[in-house]
């Protein structure tokens, strides 16, 4: 039975409206521990800690995102209480296009400045070479990394929290086969790694992209907009609380490799590496 968001929610019917969300950030988290599991046990120990070392910064610029998606899918599905559901696709439609533009100006400078970010955290030697190859590998997909984290959040909105499982559940099998490919088989190390995980991005950004670009049985649907500041200012005041949890969790994580490769070197960052994705994967289900 299709649960809406206009219904009376009681305790059962949030959790089976939610449990998909917890199920895809669970998966999520667990094709991350994919991911370091083959760079650490075929590519290397000093991969596997630049790896880590640098996902923070992708951290923070993927953190935007979901700034537009939660504080988005509040605005949106408050305008289609309302009864105004031209509007609140034209505000979806808005948000979703800032985003790319976003995303792609992010995009460029980071690839610019990677090699000086890297060394500003305290990247030397072979560990900065891969720091700066897995980051601007990656960041060629952060536009779909982005769209990938908002779109979580709207498809709830658009009450097909299922479909966003389904589309996570895509991109997260992708990236482990791929991993596999590349790097077991094709032996192309940590290039493979990153090329990887940015297909997977890519898969889990464009599918709700033309999905929600053609008719379709959901909520939400892009159409033509117009600049609306308003909207924008509440969405990104409303999403301001996601955005610095996500910068405030990746920034301590930085802090703390920074003291690691001061203390105990590569080992002790791939040692938290480890940690943090055992971690992470609890903190899904209440994410």
């Amino acid at each position: 039975m299709r649960i809406q968001l206009s219904d009376h929610f009681t305790y059962k019917k949030l959790i089976r409206f939610t449990l998909p969300s917890i199920i895809m950030m669970i998966f999520t988290s667990i094709y991350g521990v994919v991911d370091g599991f083959f760079v650490s046990n075929i590519v290397g120990k000093t991969p596997f800690a630049a790896v880590n070392f640098i996902m923070p910064v992708l951290m923070i610029l993927g953190a935007f995102g979901f700034m537009f998606g939660t504080g988005g899918s509040a605005l949106i599905a408050k305008t289609i209480g309302e009864g105004e559901r031209e509007k609140a696709n034209r505000i979806f439609s808005l948000l979703v296009y800032i985003t790319l533009i976003l995303s792609v100006f992010l995009s460029a400078v980071s690839i610019i400045f990677m090699p000086q970010i890297a060394k500003a955290l305290g990247a030397e030697g072979q560990m900065l070479s891969d720091c700066i190859l897995y980051a601007r590998l990656i960041l060629l997909a952060l536009p779909f990394y982005m769209l990938q984290f908002e779109f979580q959040s709207f498809f709830i909105v658009a009450e097909k929290p299922k479909l966003g499982l389904y589309v996570t559940v895509a991109s997260g099998v992708a990236n482990m086969v791929l991993d596999a490919l590349f790097m077991a088989v094709f032996r192309w190390g940590l290039a493979g790694a990153a090329s990887a995980t940015a297909i997977s991005q890519v898969i889990g950004g464009i599918i709700p992209l033309v999905y929600l670009s053609r008719e379709n049985t959901s909520l939400l649907r892009f159409t033509k907009t117009k600049y609306d500041g308003r909207a924008l200012l509440k969405t990104c005041t409303n999403g301001s609380s996601e955005l610095m949890s996500n910068i405030s969790m990746s920034l301590v994580s930085m802090l703390y490799n920074i003291q690691l490769l001061k203390y105990a070197g590569e080992n002790g960052i791939a040692a938290y590496g480890v940690l943090m994705y055992v971690n992470f994967t609890f903190l899904a289900a209440f994410i």
